[in-house]
């Protein structure tokens, strides 16, 4: 098995950065794996100083990581001004593909599961001579399979283990250089993302209206995983994501991890992630199944939040407010 190598976006979070590198020498192949750690610089005085907090951090962390074994290799690539989210990720996965032909990608604040890396090392493994499989999910919205025996699925379903979708889960994902140099475009309008787009396909990629990811179009810049996402709608591609999750998000609402707002409101999609290996076979022609396309939707729908009883009373409120 070639080991795919981690690309690690920071920005000025070292708190949550730290946690994420935590989990990552956790994984059972971590110390057989590269890591390169793009670094962004910053904006101003003040975020210069946070970034050279995340840098010093880096440094220890790298030194530990070389004394300990924890890490084949750690390269840290520090930028000497700020690229911004978009560039910072585009720009290092090129550099990451002059070496070599798969990556794995995180951000600072994504807790992975201790066989994150075993899942999807076997997934580029299984799938490198499939091009209709050009994206490999850490992360889903789902919960398909019981986190705790990955022979048994939830709530008396069965258990289904991974499933193919074409929706692209960004939180810990990884892809082949050929999938990407052949397919990724940043664009730069909305009106050249959507160039040869039809009512239909805009439709289905915003799953009947349930999941409003073409938004994203009129951000400047455009964000990268929006156009990673219609590049693979584009070319009739298929992501390979678990039944359920092995990463955990905890940089949100400013990494509080939603805290705060649990007497007003919850994420359905965040839990804890896998607790055993993930079991995954090679699927011959791997299609979508319209089932989890459906329980997607709804799962996505008010982008996965949900409401308490108190919640629904000040939102509803809110809302009346904001209409006078």
């Amino acid at each position: 098995m070639t080991l795919a190598p981690i690309a690690l976006f920071v920005y000025n979070r070292a708190d949550n950065m730290l946690k994420t590198l935590e989990c990552l020498v956790r994984n059972t192949l971590a110390s057989e794996t590269e890591l390169y750690v793009f670094s962004d610089g910053g904006k101003d005085t003040r975020s210069w100083e946070e970034v050279n907090h995340v840098r010093q951090e880096l440094h220890r962390f790298q030194t530990l990581a070389e004394k300990k074994g924890t890490l084949k290799r750690m390269t840290i690539v520090e930028r000497s001004k700020n690229f911004y989210l978009e560039r910072n990720i585009i720009e290092g996965i090129a550099q990451v593909f002059k070496q070599h032909d798969r990556i794995i990608v995180l951000e600072d604040d994504i807790c992975t599961s201790p066989y994150f890396l075993e899942y999807m090392n076997q997934a580029f493994d299984l799938y490198q001579d499939n091009p209709q499989v050009m994206h490999v999910a850490g992360f889903t919205h789902l919960s398909l399979l019981n986190p705790l025996c990955p022979t048994e699925g939830n709530n008396g379903q069965p258990p289904v283990p991974f499933y193919f979708t074409p929706h692209m889960g960004g939180w810990g994902w990884g892809t082949w250089r050929d999938r990407w140099q052949n397919h990724f475009v940043h664009y730069a309008t909305r009106a050249e993302a959507l160039k040869g787009m039809t009512d239909n396909d805009i439709n289905a990629i915003q799953y009947g209206g349930a999941f409003t990811c073409l938004k994203s179009l009129d951000k400047q810049p455009i964000p990268w995983d929006i156009c990673w996402e219609l590049a693979i709608y584009k070319a009739h591609g298929l992501c390979l994501t678990p039944g359920h999750t092995l990463v955990r998000n905890i940089g949100l609402r400013s990494g509080t991890h939603f805290r705060s707002f649990d007497l007003l409101q919850h994420y359905l999609y965040d839990r804890e992630p896998m607790k055993h290996p993930l079991p995954l076979t090679r699927v011959e022609h791997p299609q979508k199944d319209p089932h989890i396309e459906a329980l997607f939707a709804e799962a996505i729908t008010d982008w996965g939040i949900r409401y308490t009883p108190l919640g629904k009373f000040i939102r509803f409120f809110y809302k009346l407010l904001k209409k006078h």
